[in-house]
């Protein structure tokens, strides 16, 4: 197994994380994104099909997660598919993929903070994004063991909080299991529309990979955590979606600007709503502290390899972290936050994100037995799952997707062209 700590270069990161660490901060990226910000959305994409989109986001998200565990148990660094595409299938390909899951995370970062801000003061949700950014910007900077005791915190409470709505709606005089039915609005196009936003939600697990470098026993707790973390969060959204279907609706749900809180009024508990709006915050809030990470350890590991600015790769000597990579990243989604739309950052998170996992899946195909490979079908369905779900998306989402990946692609062989003749 490759055990260097480093990447190319630079000083290495401490290992603080264990099991539960690693399990926490999963589904503190996953659980805030989906269940408050991604169903309506999805559900006006599949109609009465909204259940299925999640089981095919489900699946792809279960074959993408079992490809990087093996990857990431094999090259336990910062970075990710950066690194794995790099290792396995070539520097280019490595590249694309780094540039996709910053492009695409920092985008989530920015869906994230309006979504706090959405729900916290309705008409300043961009500045209260902006306060959230700089602080858990600064959370991240204290250090990855201060931010793994905050986010299991936020997880306990928003797990709690859902707990309560699914309660709340499943006891209601006004749920109706005809809610449930698939209708004929549920087309196949619309169904891998949803199962594209919806898979938004699921990226999550990414997170424990991208900290590789930060994990005891990496080879041990990373195949471990990421099936884990994915399987309590299936289980959560399915408990979650059911319920707020069988109260609104697909109809009522799509347009839902808050649909938990919205759900909770229906079911005859109005006094839960402000708790849910509370919920929902924190949730946001746990999936920014998380993708912060994520997208700063990413940015790390290209700028070791100076394929971003190589004073990026710095690690704080008191805090170990790469705190200049979170400095730049929470500058970025600051300005973001100012100009962005949470549905349209969404969707442009969902392409990059979806092009970052159909090379990891390629990847992992390319891994032998001795290495850990994954069942043939996995790495397959994964990553035709993928190609799939990122092109059914709309159509402003694919065209942005397309233009900022090969905006990327052109980068990488300007620079290779300036490299020659330097």
């Amino acid at each position: 197994m490759d055990t260097t700590a480093a990447g190319r270069g630079g000083e290495s990161l401490k290992r603080r994380l264990g099991m539960s660490d690693a399990v926490a901060i999963g589904l503190g990226s996953m659980i805030g994104a989906g269940v408050f910000a991604a169903l309506a959305p999805a559900a006006a994409a599949a109609g009465s099909g909204l259940l299925l989109g999640l089981a095919l986001a489900a699946v792809v998200a279960y074959c993408n997660a079992t490809s990087s565990a093996r990857l990431a148990a094999r090259y336990p660094k910062s970075g990710g598919t950066y690194v794995y595409g790099r290792e396995r299938l070539g520097e280019f390909w490595g590249w694309l993929a780094g540039w996709g899951f910053v492009a695409g995370k920092t985008a989530s970062c920015a869906a994230m903070a309006l979504t706090v801000g959405s729900y916290v003061w309705p008409g300043r949700e961009h500045a209260i994004a902006v306060a959230a950014v700089v602080a858990l910007t600064a959370v991240d900077y204290a250090g990855v063991r201060t931010s793994a005791v905050l986010t299991r915190a936020i997880v306990a409470l928003v797990l709690a909080v859902l707990a309560a709505v699914v309660t709340a709606c499943l006891t209601s005089h006004v749920t109706a299991a005809a809610r449930l039915d698939i209708g004929a609005d549920a087309s196949p196009g619309g169904v891998l529309r949803s199962a594209g936003l919806l898979f938004f939600a699921f990226a999550g697990y990414a997170r424990i990979a991208t900290l590789g470098e930060e994990v005891r026993d990496p080879g041990r707790v990373i195949p471990r955590a990421i099936p884990v973390a994915l399987g309590i969060t299936l289980a959560v959204y399915a408990a979650v979606a059911a319920g707020v279907l069988l109260v609104l609706g697909p109809d009522r749900l799509a347009h839902a600007g808050a649909p938990l809180v919205e759900a909770v009024r229906a079911a005859g508990v109005p006094g839960l709503a402000p708790v849910v709006r509370v919920g929902a915050a924190v949730a946001a809030l746990g999936s920014l502290l998380a993708l912060i990470l994520g997208v700063s350890r990413t940015t790390l590991a290209m700028a070791r390899d100076r394929h971003l600015p190589h004073a990026l790769a710095a690690i704080h000597p008191r805090f170990q972290v790469p705190h200049r990579a979170e400095l730049a990243v929470g500058a970025v989604v600051a300005v973001l936050v100012t100009v962005a739309d949470v549905r349209d950052a969404i969707g442009f998170s969902s392409f990059g994100v979806l092009a970052y996992y159909a090379i990891a899946n390629a990847s992992a195909w390319t891994l032998t037995t001795a290495e850990g490979r994954p069942a043939r079908v996995v790495p397959i369905t994964g990553m035709a799952g993928c190609l799939a779900l990122a092109f059914a998306l709309p159509l402003t989402s694919v065209l942005t997707g397309v233009a900022v990946m090969a905006a990327g692609a052109a980068a990488y062989g300007l620079r290779a062209v300036l490299t020659r003749r330097l």
